[in-house]
């Protein structure tokens, strides 16, 4: 897939997620196989920019390249100034949120709310490519509700406008995260309707699922967000799976903890140790779900208040389950 003059290979995309695709995760997710990887939001609101959290959302020193920045917002003059303050800091992709159903993005018109108003997504799209010089991208929704799907016409809206690649999750607003099965039927409807790249969004968890959802609607990559959480290693199982038809074997738990123990020491670089500690606790809740014993592991290692009983707790954690491996295929 081509955006601008980046090659994204492979196929598979990092989805942009609040409180989640922070720079440590999109460099542990990219080092993982992903083609592509999408920061978190950042306000278009100029007030807000000095903050703690804007600066670091901001910051992309050293981080891999393409390097692909999401705004939000809904007036066309602040996100034409928010794509240029988040070039100027480094970002070579600009991405548009129109795709977000949040309440608290939705109640102030911005995220999916402005599918509502075809000709204000027009208006943005305009003044947000017009300000910058390196590509622009859109991620949306099908539509408003299942009543008001229009999803195709924001698509040529986009395209007519400039925008270089569109990401389509493949519900309304009105369905949330998990509401409804995913629309593949719209998805297709988008690609067939566009010639700019299209990226298919929404429940796709297994390498099975990805190369069906390839298939299915012709997009041109798919993009991954919860389904990457406590397990970066999706990207590269899935360009495996779509490169040789073959699955990659589960990583072992000797494999995972370094993983992690890495993924937490990035944290706490990112973060200064205090809130390093703390955002560390979901991270940590996700990748310990699946295995036995994850919920008495989390209810320890979400009291603890230091990097080193982190680590030391986490590396006891997978090394039992190693443990446990063992002597399950001794016995």
């Amino acid at each position: 897939m081509q955006i601008g003059s980046h090659h994204i290979r492979p196929n598979v995309v990092l989805a942009p997620m609040a409180g989640v695709t922070d720079r440590p995760f999109r460099e542990l997710c990219k080092k993982m196989g992903a083609g592509l990887v999408v920061s978190e939001m950042v306000t278009s609101n100029a007030l807000l920019w000095g903050s703690t959290k804007t600066r670091r959302r901001v910051c992309h020193l050293d981080e891999s390249e393409p390097r692909s920045v999401q705004i939000v917002g809904a007036d066309p003059r602040q996100m034409a100034e928010a794509a240029m303050f988040n070039v100027e800091h480094g970002a070579q992709i600009v991405d548009i949120n129109m795709g977000c159903p949040a309440k608290k993005v939705c109640n102030v018109a911005a995220g999916s709310a402005l599918m509502k108003d075809p000709a204000h997504v027009a208006r943005i799209l305009t003044a947000v490519v017009a300000a910058v010089d390196v590509p622009v991208t859109l991620k949306i929704r099908t539509g408003w509700t299942p009543d008001h799907r229009n999803g195709v016409e924001i698509a040529r809206i986009a395209q007519e406008c400039g925008i270089q690649a569109l990401a389509v999750h493949g519900r309304t607003r009105a369905c949330g995260f998990s509401e409804g099965s995913v629309e593949y039927d719209t998805i297709a409807q988008i690609k067939q309707s566009v010639s700019i790249p299209v990226i298919a969004n929404g429940d796709v968890r297994t390498p099975e699922q990805a190369k069906f959802v390839l298939d299915y609607t012709r997009a041109d990559a798919v993009m991954i967000g919860r389904a990457a959480q406590g397990r970066p290693w999706i990207f590269r199982e899935i360009a495996h799976f779509l490169a040789t038809g073959e699955k990659m074997p589960e990583p072992a738990p000797s494999q995972v903890a370094e993983l992690l123990v890495g993924h937490l020491e990035n944290l706490y670089a990112f973060y200064g140790e205090y809130s390093g500690v703390r955002v560390a606790r979901k991270h940590i809740g996700w990748y310990s779900k699946s295995h036995r014993n994850g919920s008495a592991f989390r209810q320890v290692i979400n009291h603890v208040e230091t990097p080193q009983q982190q680590l030391a707790l986490t590396r006891e954690f997978f090394n039992a389950i190693a443990v446990g491996e063992k002597e399950e295929l001794a016995a």
